[in-house]
């Protein structure tokens, strides 16, 4: 069995409808991380959804921040909300247990806070929430299950991964302390899944909408597909669909997407 598994950050379920759809249909995901669908769980159109055949998994806010998970296989259970500070709430993290040929499948939706400026309680929240993420993730992986983190990391892991490093210093997404603190998450036994299937340098995910940054490629790795070594194990490929960066009111955000044999 071959799955496809892929993460978009599409900046705004209502805006971004008709790119999610048309690119569900070229691209024909089992699995989709959605992040920053700045809706509360009653106004997602999971309908639209459910007609191309996902189940629909949602975790929204209003206006702000929101993450869904859509599957062409049924959910056995879904957890909102990561662990480790019942105050926190931020619907940034969504969590699916999917049964597979292989076992179970375990997959999250994460919207990792950016943490700018930096010198205002938005860093030190940016740090705490990677520490709860990162415990979360040495409990998950102790369970030796095909586990993929899927999201929006804001984080830059390092310098080949931003097109022009000087401008991104002291920025919350580039700070030592930020790659510290990713380091250690990966560290825990984690595999990055686009470095996993190529060293090459200048491989984006991100441009802004800002000072002609996508004609320029002047973009950033920040969406990551984070694999347990069991699902590592499965990776077949990993790739970047760019060319939605190019359509229409798009995302600022393109989708990366894994295959696993399960």
């Amino acid at each position: 069995m071959s799955l496809k598994i892929a993460t978009w950050n599409i900046n705004g379920i209502k805006a971004r409808i008709e790119r999610l759809q048309d690119w569900l249909k070229q691209a024909e995901p089992d699995i989709v991380c959605l992040q920053e669908i700045k809706s509360v769980d009653e106004n997602f159109p999971s309908s639209l959804f459910e007609d191309m055949n996902y189940n629909v998994a949602v975790h929204g806010q209003k206006s702000f921040n929101g993450v869904a998970i859509l599957s062409k296989l049924p959910f056995d259970e879904v957890l909102p909300r990561l662990p480790g500070d019942e105050a926190d709430e931020q619907a940034r993290y969504l969590e699916a247990v999917i049964s597979v040929p292989s076992g179970a499948l375990r997959v999250a939706s994460i919207y990792l806070p950016n943490g700018n400026p930096v010198d205002t309680e938005k860093y030190p929240y940016k740090l705490a929430w990677m520490d709860r993420l990162t415990n979360h993730a040495r409990d998950l992986l102790g369970n030796e299950e095909i586990v993929v983190l899927a999201g929006d990391y804001n984080v830059i892991p390092e310098p080949g991964d931003v097109h022009n490093p000087e401008a991104w210093v002291g920025d919350a997404l580039f700070r030592p302390e930020t790659a510290e603190k990713f380091r250690s998450l990966v560290h825990l036994g984690l595999i990055d899944a686009l470095r996993a299937s190529s060293g090459e340098d200048g491989l984006y995910t991100f441009w802004d909408y800002q000072a002609g940054a996508w004609p320029k490629n002047n973009g950033i790795r920040i969406d990551h597909l984070l694999l347990s070594p069991e699902a590592a194990d499965k990776l077949v490929r990993c790739d970047i669909d760019k060319h939605t960066r190019s359509w229409e009111r798009p995302s600022d955000h393109v989708p990366i997407w894994i295959e696993l044999d399960l």
